[in-house]
């Protein structure tokens, strides 16, 4: 097994356990369940105009994406001042969540890969994959995240699905729809 499918498979193994564990520790039936703030609620002023634009962002990306004929996941995020230290994201199947596996190839969760390139990039503040620093665990190094500073923090976006250079392609897609606000 190559050194990047062992990690991929390492990765969907946290993630399939993490998914679990929320599965199994639901809120006590004796107390009503809390909804999680909106990105809105979370970000103030930034994170409703984040709330208003991630869609068109998204929508963006999902165009961009069928006009290079390609199926993956898109992801959008925006990080509020300067430091890395929480986000707001949304996410968008464009086509397929994963590649569909054979004998030779278990497949790969391409959301897992899309979170992983924008993980990357909150860490390095660089496009994903590109190489200032080798790969930490969690991460690929593969390119296809842009990231880009607004007026106010982060912006991040990610596709997983394509070639890397068409990944980028439809990644830039989405951080030109909410540069220029936030």
């Amino acid at each position: 097994m190559t050194p990047a499918r062992l990690r991929l498979k390492k990765l969907l193994l946290v993630l399939t356990l993490a998914v679990l564990s929320l599965a199994t520790s639901g809120p006590a039936q004796d107390k009503p369940e809390a909804s999680a703030p909106t990105a809105a609620e979370a970000g103030g002023a930034a994170g409703k105009v984040f709330d208003e634009l991630a869609d068109k962002a998204l929508l963006a990306m999902k165009q961009r994406a069928e006009e290079l004929k390609i199926k993956g996941v898109a992801v959008v995020a925006y990080v509020p001042g300067s430091d890395v230290h929480s986000w707001m994201s949304k996410m968008l199947v464009v086509g397929q969540l994963k590649s569909h596996s054979s004998t030779n190839d278990p497949g790969s969760n391409l959301l897992a890969i899309a979170y992983s390139k924008a993980s990357e990039m909150a860490d390095t503040l660089k496009p994903s994959g590109s190489g200032v620093r080798p790969p930490m665990k969690g991460e690929f190094g593969w390119q296809g995240g842009w990231i880009a500073p607004g007026k106010n923090g982060w912006i991040i976006a990610a596709f997983s699905g394509g070639r890397s250079e068409d990944d980028v392609k439809v990644s830039k897609t989405g951080v030109e729809i909410l540069s220029g606000a936030l």
